[in-house]
């Protein structure tokens, strides 16, 4: 039997589906993260180059793990040895045949937000991949934009600086200070509304926490 925070999170999985879709994106909702792990599998043919950025999301659900043991070109920075080669691996993922990407804050109306401090991700999930390939927990949908913006600038961002050696006033405290800091990773923040061309960003919607 369902509990009630399931319910809640496919009641509202459901209505954010049918509003990514009248905005032109390709949507759908997995229960869990093994329908979602399968779900991204089918829209990823085998023997494609796949890159990705920011995508926690992505390993949370095995899907970084199973492109990298499967018949594809993974585009992996994480196994690049040196900084040159990190920087190539980024900038051939710009011209992937799929990219991979998690959601700092979804609207209930189907607008993605993304806060990026060197602009990879957001740069290649607006132009560039023949596909995007979005995976976002349900804890990433806010009722309006603006508490969607907010959630990335306030919860998503210094959540994920934590990763990082560079002190920042939001990886010291937890806080977001609206900081000028060199190491900010609030540099670039995009809401993307529309899609177009029609279905090239697919959102796969996970009834699950995942991700920053």
């Amino acid at each position: 039997m369902a509990t009630p925070k399931e319910l809640y999170y496919e009641k509202r999985g459901q209505i954010l589906v049918k509003n990514l879709q009248s905005r032109h994106f390709e949507a759908c909702y997995c229960k869990n993260k093994e329908q979602a792990l399968e779900k991204a599998l089918e829209w990823i043919p085998e023997g494609a180059t796949v890159g990705w950025g920011g995508a926690q999301s992505c390993h949370e659900i095995g899907l970084i793990q199973a492109l990298n043991s499967g018949n594809y070109r993974a585009l992996d920075r994480d196994k690049c040895r040196t900084e040159e080669e990190k920087l190539q691996c980024a900038k051939d993922a710009m011209t992937a045949d799929v990219f991979l990407t998690g959601a700092n804050g979804l609207s209930l109306d189907g607008e993605m937000v993304n806060i990026d401090g060197t602009g990879n991700r957001v740069a290649a999930i607006i132009y560039g991949p023949a596909s995007v390939i979005v995976v976002a927990g349900m804890n990433k949908v806010m009722d309006t934009l603006e508490a969607a913006v907010e959630r990335a600038r306030t919860v998503a961002a210094p959540m994920n600086k934590q990763r990082f050696a560079n002190v920042t006033p939001c990886g010291v405290t937890g806080i977001c200070a609206d900081c000028k800091n060199e190491g900010c990773i609030c540099n670039h923040i995009v809401i993307t509304r529309h899609c177009r061309p029609v279905g090239r960003i697919k959102f796969i919607l996970v009834g699950e926490e995942l991700g920053f």
